[in-house]
């Protein structure tokens, strides 16, 4: 149980990571492609991606019951 707990800790992580990066670089193309290097949208693209990582590990840690990644083959 605690190395289920330990991997979805480590999934919840990168995943948040990923998403605040991405939010991060989409908020700093948009600032200086079409909003003349203002700050809002790189702030704005960063809790973006804060609240879908967020949004995921909620889903991820109240979903006990569910496997990543795991592929089950028939016979």
């Amino acid at each position: 149980m605690a190395n289920e707990h330990e991997q979805k800790w480590d999934r919840c992580l990168a995943d948040s990571a990923v998403k605040i990066a991405t939010g991060l670089g989409v908020g700093i193309v948009f600032s200086v492609l079409f909003f003349k290097r203002r700050t809002w949208p790189v702030a704005f693209g960063s809790g973006v991606g804060l609240g879908m990582g967020y949004s995921n590990c909620q889903q991820d840690f109240r979903s006990p019951y569910q496997l990543h990644g795991h592929r089950v083959k028939e016979q």
